[in-house]
């Protein structure tokens, strides 16, 4: 399961004005036109899917619903996962 609040760089508390901001910003920084960078698009991807999940309220609270049944579910492999979202783009 991608972390669609990493990869907008927001915490869960986020309001509609702070993802549409972080979007915004994600998505200048990852385009493909203006980032060359092998990765670019796939950021730039994951940065629309992330707003297109986390800025429709439907989705959303079906999103956050999931990520807390998986956190319940299988603490070990959400902190696993959590881990490689944050902190290993920080550490490349």
């Amino acid at each position: 399961m991608t972390d669609h609040y990493a990869a907008l760089g927001l915490s869960s508390a986020a309001t509609l004005a702070d993802v549409k901001k972080a979007f915004r910003q994600k998505a200048s920084l990852h385009h493909p036109d203006r980032n060359s960078a092998a990765d670019a698009p796939a950021r730039f991807r994951a940065v629309q899917e992330a707003y297109d999940v986390l800025s429709d309220p439907d989705k959303r609270k079906a999103y956050d619903d999931n990520r807390r049944r998986n956190l319940l579910d299988s603490p070990i492999d959400t902190a696993r996962e959590i881990w490689q979202n944050y902190f290993n783009p920080l550490l490349r």
